[in-house]
């Protein structure tokens, strides 16, 4: 008589716990774009949502802790000229935001501390470039500065933010139709693209070669994505020929056969993958759906292991996902996401349940830091770095807001130049100065010119 044994796992119990309504951010109105991004993006200090707006695009952006009713007259983001579809905050400034928008333009914005108090509507760089409606942003996970954005005219630019260039062009001949994911790999070295031509693959960015493709990982006809795991590996998501949703894991080595093929359900919504290297869990949740599964990777078969369901009311239009360092250690928190309601904002911590209140080592080994590995200049001539890592034992901090600078790109305070250090302004801070100058000279001849106008209305009656 066989019995089964089931299999030993720290995270067979993750379970997830919705924030209750004083910590939720109520009356948003959250985009109605039939577009497939999450429509949110947060880090240890804020939370970006994509909003409705009349006469163009915008997006939210509110301190994480500033929770509650959000007044319908709060400050946006309101640069971009049509809707804004994607948005992503840089992993190496909390305060530095790039959005993309049918505008065909990407813009890069810089968020004060303490969140905004007046509209932002001019951006600190604009990206032009793209022909067409820019769908995807994604910072490059190590290399300062480096930004790829993909659009609808089935171009990918990779971008060195602090010149404003375009570096690389992925153009029309790599990607014949349009690009519905984009995922760098850990160390930034390679991409990984899905394709409507129903065509998956791994990329050389810098060489412009694709290393492997795969085609036709799932038999149905919408949409794929696709991202990196450890090991080599790359997870998909797509639909079955009957339009079951499946999750596949891949060998980028051998991609002939996946190392594991699971049908989920007939559900319509294309389920959005986020995967944590910390802990080789990745959760998937679908556009439309109420619930978010979650499955473990390990090296051996049968590799991809289901491990639960969170499920709620409500479904979701888009999700936002907290980096590591955001999370609340004390509590064995290992994931957080961010529900868009269509009026509301969720935040559900996913936990593993612990007796101890002591710091968990294998719930948190080194995780990713805010600071970059690599210069943009030294990815491009061709090195590679993993990120730099840093211990939660301690919680984590986020530091105060990183110096921006427009010209030479968004670098951490440390990276001084010379005349900057010296105190000495450079001539760029200069020029600035007697711009801003100018503008307030008119400003008070303006309104000297309304008080004699003033005066001799007065005179006259």
């Amino acid at each position: 008589m066989s019995r089964q044994v089931v299999r030993s796992s720290k995270f067979r119990h993750v379970f997830g716990q919705p924030a209750k309504a004083d910590q939720c951010y109520e009356d948003v109105r959250v985009s109605q774009t039939t577009w497939d991004s999450g429509f949110c993006a947060v880090n240890p200090k804020f939370v970006a949502l994509i909003c409705e707006a009349s006469g163009g695009g915008a997006f939210l952006v509110l301190p994480l802790g500033k929770t509650g009713r959000v007044d319908k007259n709060v400050p946006m983001v309101c640069g971009h000229t049509a809707p804004v579809l994607d948005i992503a905050w840089c992993p190496h400034n909390d305060n530095v935001i790039a959005s993309g928008s049918e505008d065909c333009t990407v813009m890069v914005w810089e968020i004060p501390d303490g969140g905004l108090t007046l509209p932002l509507r001019e951006p600190v760089v604009t990206l032009e470039g793209h022909t067409k409606r820019v769908g995807i942003v994604v910072w490059h996970p190590t290399a300062q500065n480096v930004l790829l954005s993909a659009g609808c005219d089935n171009v990918i630019l990779v971008w060195d933010v602090g010149t404003g260039a375009a570096v690389l062009t992925l153009g029309s001949d790599v990607h014949p139709d349009t690009i519905y994911s984009v995922d760098w790999s850990r160390d930034g070295a390679l991409i990984c693209t899905s394709c409507r031509d129903k065509r998956v693959r791994i990329i050389e960015p810098r060489k412009g070669t694709v290393v492997a493709e795969k085609d036709r990982p799932h038999e149905g006809t919408r949409p794929v994505r696709a991202v990196f795991v450890s090991d080599g590996k790359i997870l998909t998501t797509g639909f079955s020929r009957m339009s079951e949703r499946q999750v596949a894991l891949w060998d980028t080595k051998h991609l002939e056969e996946p190392l594991s093929l699971q049908e989920l359900d007939t559900s319509s919504g294309v389920l959005l993958p986020f995967f944590d290297p910390d802990t080789n869990i990745v959760y998937l949740c679908g556009k439309g759906d109420s619930s978010i599964r979650y499955f473990e990777i390990t090296s051996e078969a049968p590799f991809l292991h289901y491990l639960s369901m969170f499920s709620s009311k409500e479904s979701q239009r888009g999700m936002g996902y907290m980096p590591k360092r955001g999370l609340e250690v004390n509590k064995c928190e290992i994931a957080r996401f961010y529900k868009l309601h269509e009026r509301r904002c969720e935040p559900i911590a996913m936990t593993v349940p612990r007796k101890s209140d002591l710091f968990q080592e294998d719930l948190y080994p080194p995780t990713a830091g805010p600071d970059a590995a690599l210069t943009a200049e030294e990815w491009l001539g061709g090195r590679d770095a993993g990120p730099l890592l840093l211990s939660l034992k301690d919680g984590y901090v986020p530091p105060k807001s990183r110096e921006l600078r427009v010209n030479r790109g968004l670098d951490t305070g440390r990276r001084k130049t010379a005349p900057e250090a010296s105190g000495t302004p450079s001539s760029d801070a200069v020029a600035r100065l007697e711009e801003e100058m100018k503008k307030l000279q008119a400003t008070v001849q303006e309104l000297q010119q309304r008080l004699e106008r003033l005066e001799e209305t007065v005179q006259a009656k």
